[in-house]
């Protein structure tokens, strides 16, 4: 379910802002253009927003600044603190993660980012299905994170990175459930959704789908 991560964000919620900003060169191209991916997603979603894994809350705040009403999910103490600091009270930041939370009834648009592969395929699968009926025609589901157009894509980006030196971002593809293109847009479709894909940078996607 994705807590087996836990202790990782523990530690990492006093140092995560430094690295997406760029300062641990092993992780600067997966947080390229972090800043514009969180924008995009912002950009995409309407009306109340359910935002999962929410960190130290650098989407919500954008989601916030552009008149969004946001729930926040978070299974992090350490990273929730940081975040209700950040947004000093401006929305509702819950204990909870991708598939244990309570729910705030329907809504219009459901958020992550860099935080999705903290499910095995099958709890992505599972996951998709619920988020489908917390969601009106019309409603969507706006994605960003790591994702490769196969599985040889995939194998070769830890190759690289083995290659580069990059021995704990190696370690950190192959430990964690970075998942295929081809198997979120079936899971998608299966579900109800039209869906699509958009390239960041060499690691993330924007996945956008529509409940139909």
């Amino acid at each position: 379910m994705g807590r087996e991560f836990l202790n990782l964000f523990e530690e990492w919620s006093q140092s995560y802002d430094d690295t997406v900003e760029g300062h641990d060169i092993e992780y600067r191209e997966v947080f390229k253009h972090y800043e514009s991916i969180l924008g995009s997603v912002a950009k995409r979603s309407k009306g109340h927003v359910l935002e999962f894994g929410v960190g130290t809350g650098n989407l919500t705040q954008k989601l916030v600044e552009s008149g969004l009403s946001v729930t926040g999910i978070e299974p992090s103490p350490s990273m929730r603190e940081k975040a209700i600091e950040k947004l000093k009270g401006k929305t509702e930041i819950i204990d909870g993660d991708f598939m244990e939370f309570k729910a705030p009834g329907q809504v219009d648009t459901i958020v992550s980012t860099y935080a999705f592969h903290h499910l095995n395929d099958q709890e992505k699968a599972k996951a998709i299905g619920y988020y489908g009926n917390l969601l009106k025609t019309g409603g969507k589901i706006v994605f960003a994170d790591t994702m490769y157009p196969s599985k040889e894509a995939y194998i070769k980006a830890i190759s690289e990175a083995q290659d580069s030196g990059f021995y704990s971002l190696a370690k950190d593809l192959q430990t964690e459930y970075y998942t295929t293109i081809p198997f979120l847009r079936q899971v998608f479709e299966e579900n109800g959704f039209v869906v699509q894909f958009d390239q960041c940078n060499s690691f993330v996607w924007i996945l956008e789908a529509e409940k139909i």
